[in-house]
């Protein structure tokens, strides 16, 4: 695994000391690369407070206005929720989730999402996910505070890595293509709604919905950016010759 991939995006946090929490979580798990996507209390001394030790993570946090803005430079995107996502191309629970990170964090940056503490990720946050991430729990309560459940991820990802030595492995050589970034899928959705409006494809259909399950698909797909340039190279034939 390389640590340095592994992006963990922090998204409308209401606490701060979560934050903080967050923070501390990760440094002792061997990870560094926070993102605060709007949170409501950013900057405020309680995040430090609660960072202890860990305030160069914190300090080093990366502050967003947006989700997109976020993931910009990602390859693999995984949402945590308390329960399956109709949504969601794949749902993993957590232990499979940290395998999957682990894996491709040697190769491209990857991220996973925390939502909100009080109602965890949006259907729209969600459609940015290649899959969601579940910790298993008692049934009847299956509620975890938001600092606790990125320490049981970072937990399980230092396990995937096999780091129990306090060791990263390094990455090795890959000549795996590349895969499209979060910012060239943005491009592509929003090329493909635009020539489904053009062609009068989406004039009966609920936009919203119709773009949901198209997300899907090729969230599903994972394209390479050479195919997702073949696509959108098709798109733009198409949008020629509709003028």
């Amino acid at each position: 695994m390389n640590p340095d991939n592994v992006h963990i995006v922090l998204l409308g946090t209401t606490h701060p000391g979560n934050i903080g929490s967050a923070a501390r979580a990760m440094k002792t798990m061997g990870l560094s690369r926070l993102h605060l996507v709007a949170p409501l209390h950013y900057p405020d001394p309680r995040a430090q407070a609660t960072a202890g030790r860990a305030g160069d993570v914190l300090s080093a946090a990366y502050l967003h206005e947006d989700l997109a803005t976020a993931l910009h430079d990602t390859r693999l995107v995984l949402g945590l929720t308390a329960r399956p996502r109709r949504l969601a191309a794949d749902v993993l629970d957590v232990r499979r989730g940290a395998l999957r990170i682990a894996e491709a964090s040697r190769t491209y940056p990857v991220a996973l999402l925390f939502g909100r503490e009080d109602s965890g990720l949006t259907n729209t946050q969600l459609s940015y996910c290649h899959g969601v991430v579940h910790i298993p729990a008692n049934p009847a309560y299956p509620v975890l505070n938001l600092a606790a459940a990125v320490q049981i991820v970072c937990y399980e990802l230092f396990l995937a890595a096999g780091c129990l030595e306090g060791k990263w492995e390094e990455p090795p050589p890959t000549a795996a293509p590349p895969l499209a970034s979060m910012v060239e899928l943005e491009g592509f959705y929003g090329h493909l709604q635009r020539i489904m409006q053009m062609s009068g494809y989406s004039r009966h259909r609920p936009d919203m919905l119709l773009m949901r399950r198209l997300r899907r698909l090729f969230n599903r797909a994972h394209p390479e950016r050479a195919e997702l340039n073949l696509l959108r190279g098709i798109l733009t034939a198409i949008e020629r010759r509709l003028g």
